[in-house]
Order: structure tokens, then C-alpha cells, then sequence
């Protein structure tokens, strides 16, 4: 009994698998961190681009596109 201990704890201890999986987690949970802070931090600023963007594209829309008429 004390043999199929030691030898399961000797498989556990060189399987370094779920560490892995832990690590790429970790490094995934950093990403999106990053992603909150930086769409926090500037969203407001990326809402007025975006809504220029909507402007100028609605506006040229309009008949101002230049069609010969």
C-alpha cells in the first residue's frame, strides 16, 4: 500500500499539467483586465469618435456625395 502511495504521489508531483492551465488563466484574466481599464478609462473619448464617424458618414448620405446633380 505504501508503495502505490509513493508511487502516485511521484506521478502527481512530475505532472505539471493543471499548472499550466493555471498559468495560461492567469495570463488570460490579465488581458481582459487590461481590456476593462483602457475601455474605462477611454471610452468616453471612443463614443464621441465613433459618433463623429456616424455623423460624417449620415451626412454624406444626404445627397452631398457629389452624384452631378
Amino acid at each position: 500500500m505504501l508503495k502505490l502511495l509513493m508511487t502516485l504521489n511521484t506521478i502527481y508531483k512530475n505532472d505539471e499539467r493543471g499548472a499550466t492551465a493555471i498559468e495560461y488563466g492567469l495570463i488570460a484574466a490579465g488581458i481582459s483586465l487590461a481590456i476593462v481599464g483602457v475601455v474605462y478609462t477611454f471610452g468616453g473619448e471612443l463614443s464621441n469618435l465613433f459618433d463623429g464617424f456616424s455623423s460624417a458618414l449620415s451626412g454624406g448620405a444626404d445627397g452631398d456625395a457629389g452624384d452631378g446633380s
